[in-house]
């Protein structure tokens, strides 16, 4: 099974070690024994898809709006519980789309051993990091090859090295090894995350105001305390990679749809369209009554709660996503033992057990004084953007308690107490802590403290806030969308993305993003040698492929000594799509897709076939560093290659 090699990358990053660092060498087996095991990692494998609107609406008949979720919820549980009894294995997925006017059953396979067979050295695997994330062109073998095992019955098993065998799929793709050509058709098959494209042009500048705007400012002053560490020392840029890889990539994200979004004016072309709906709606005493002014009610709804959203976003970035309040949340049970009945040393010692079983998982990638560095940026980062007034009371009286005469200096000293001498936060005292679970300790750990007034200030303030707004919001928008699928009723409606199988189709194609900028459809090896740069983890090239990219052998996988890296279409996909395979019109893989271009962050909100490009790996650079730099031609011998 092929993949992306940042799909792939916490897998990588989990079983490396200094001693064995398959993120900078790579790691290839030569047999199936040693193909590494990945406890918890699933592939699922879509059985069929069923639309279920009939049945959910019928259950919805007459239910109120505020047991309209229980209700669905209710009757999914009901039809995936009947999946599962279908065949063993068998898993349904209930998701409702265009905004709750329509649902979808999914019902898939899903596979419980699933083994890391390959991957190449991060040198080739992320070539290009994150100055090239998201940009064109690119020459990034962004691969990694996984199997599926079943049970000697050929259906979904644990994990067992002995028994397990191989999964034999009804159907696999053929790789074609001659390549594509400037407009050759293309689709794309997979699972694209989530879009929003039917938002409403009030709603796009509610986004841009809140959302994008303060989760790259949070983000950024996160990521870049992770960086300086992650420069400084092996283990900790192993441990936090993926971590840090996830982050740059979101960052990146909303950076560049906050750019696209004020270069493409989308505002303006949604408002011109709203304009047309408005009339269509106004036109007919009949859709007045079933549609009334869905875009002016929610226009007033953004408007009412846009301080509300911003004081949320702000504060689960700086407090709530902090690593000391995850590990609060794993406690609890063990505080509730202690509460409930404190002398009963078994179950406490039972609870100390579990939760030091799910600590040790947490702590293998954490790094105290990293972690101390980013909540100190970030809660400066929060108290800077958000006012005195609008700041909980437990933090207004911790700055009052705070010495310091400035809140950049309160905010270090904060972090420093939390870090240093908080048992969520110091695996010695941590230990300790376990050793002999005490309530009183447990009481008066600063870490504790703040972690509870977060939880509660969460609990309590922020998600019923958050929950009446979606409330409020959610009947609307379903009668917007339901007005726009009428008001355009010859149309055909893709519905937004929701992580469920989609398939796009498109062209090879080149494109201008820019005066006097033309980009051509592929890039080749001499880009790698063009773009090496040993001082940049970024940018460095492994001596051996170096020397075979000098000499030009490629054959059999290039021709007259070029070696395609990658190529670009206006196949139209988002995050999500990572790994998805690229197939030409016969339906034989010619590349995975790995990224989009710098000029589609906003694919997200809309979709502009002129300047949206899907990047993807060519299939002959995979099989190339597969048989030639890793040697690992067993692999590819496995594959039905065609012409």
């Amino acid at each position: 099974m092929l993949t992306n090699h940042h799909c792939a990358y916490d897998l990588i990053q989990n079983h490396s070690s200094v001693e064995k660092d398959y993120l900078t060498n790579g790691f290839w087996a030569m047999t199936r024994a040693e193909e590494l095991p990945n406890p918890g990692l699933t592939a699922s494998t879509l059985v069929r898809m069923e639309d279920i609107t009939k049945r959910m609406n019928d259950s919805l008949q007459g239910v109120a709006e505020n047991q309209r979720s229980a209700v669905i919820a209710r009757v999914g549980k009901i039809i995936t519980d009947e999946i599962a009894k279908e065949k063993k294995g068998y898993q349904g997925d209930v998701r409702a789309i265009f905004y709750g006017n329509q649902f979808i059953l999914s019902v898939y396979m899903v596979y419980k051993d699933v083994r890391l067979v390959g991957a190449p050295p991060s040198s080739v695997g992320k070539f290009g990091g994150d100055t090239d994330n998201w940009m064109w062109p690119r020459h990034t073998g962004d691969f990694s090859v996984l199997r599926i095992y079943t049970g000697p019955d050929g259906e979904a098993a644990e994990y067992d090295s002995l028994r397990n065998i191989p999964l034999k799929p009804n159907r696999f793709l053929a790789v074609c090894t001659s390549g594509v050509r400037n407009g050759d058709y293309t689709m794309i098959m997979g699972y694209p995350g989530t879009t929003n494209r039917y938002l409403s042009a009030d709603n796009l500048d509610f986004n841009l105001n809140t959302l994008n705007m303060m989760v790259e400012d949070m983000i950024g002053a996160r990521m870049q305390a992770y960086k300086e560490d992650m420069d400084k020392d092996d283990k900790i840029r192993i441990a936090l990679a993926s971590t840090y890889a996830s982050g740059m990539n979101t960052y990146k994200y909303y950076q560049g749809q906050t750019l696209g979004l004020r270069r493409d004016g989308l505002g303006d072309k949604k408002r011109s369209y709203e304009n047309g709906l408005r009339q269509w709606i106004e036109s007919d005493p009949g859709r007045k009554a079933e549609y009334g002014k869905p875009l002016e009610s929610l226009s007033s709804m953004l408007t009412a709660y846009q301080n509300d959203y911003r004081k949320m976003i702000y504060f689960r970035q700086a407090l709530g996503n902090q690593a000391f309040v995850r590990h609060f949340r794993i406690l609890t049970d063990l505080q509730k033992q202690l509460e409930a009945s404190p002398k009963d040393k078994a179950k406490i010692s039972a609870e100390a057990d579990k939760a030091r079983a799910s600590m040790k998982e947490n702590m293998a990638e954490y790094f105290a004084s990293t972690e101390q560095k980013a909540f100190a940026r970030m809660l400066r980062t929060y108290l800077q953007r958000i006012s005195a007034q609008d700041r909980p009371p437990f933090l207004t009286k911790l700055m009052d308690e705070t010495d310091g005469d400035e809140e950049k200096d309160k905010a270090k000293t904060i972090a420093k107490n939390v870090f240093q001498n908080s048992l969520l936060a110091n695996p010695t005292l941590l230990e300790k802590f376990l050793e002999k679970p005490s309530l009183k300790v447990w009481k008066k750990d600063p870490g504790v403290i703040l972690a509870m007034a977060v939880s509660d200030y969460s609990n309590n303030v922020l998600m019923p806030m958050d929950r009446k707004a979606q409330g409020e919001q959610a009947p609307v928008r379903r009668k917007l969308m339901a007005a726009m699928l009428a008001y355009q009723s010859n149309e055909i409606f893709a519905p937004d993305a929701n992580s469920t199988l989609r398939m796009t189709y498109g062209n090879i194609k080149p494109y201008t993003p820019r005066d006097a900028v033309d980009y051509t459809w592929y890039t080749t090896h001499r880009g790698i040698l063009q773009k090496e740069d040993p001082k940049s983890e970024e940018f460095m090239v492994p001596g051996k492929l170096k020397e075979d990219l000098e000499q030009g052998n490629f054959v059999p996988y290039g021709r007259d000594g070029e070696l395609v890296t990658c190529f670009i279409s206006n196949n139209d996909i988002t995050g999500g799509n990572s790994g998805s395979p690229v197939m030409n019109a016969r339906a034989e893989l010619v590349g995975i897709a790995f990224d989009g271009n710098w000029e589609s962050m906003t694919g997200d909100l809309m979709f502009n076939p002129a300047m949206q490009r899907t990047i993807s790996v060519d299939i002959r650079y995979v099989l190339y560093i597969i048989d030639r730099f890793a040697g690992a031609g067993h692999l590819v011998r496995e594959m039905k290659l065609v012409p």
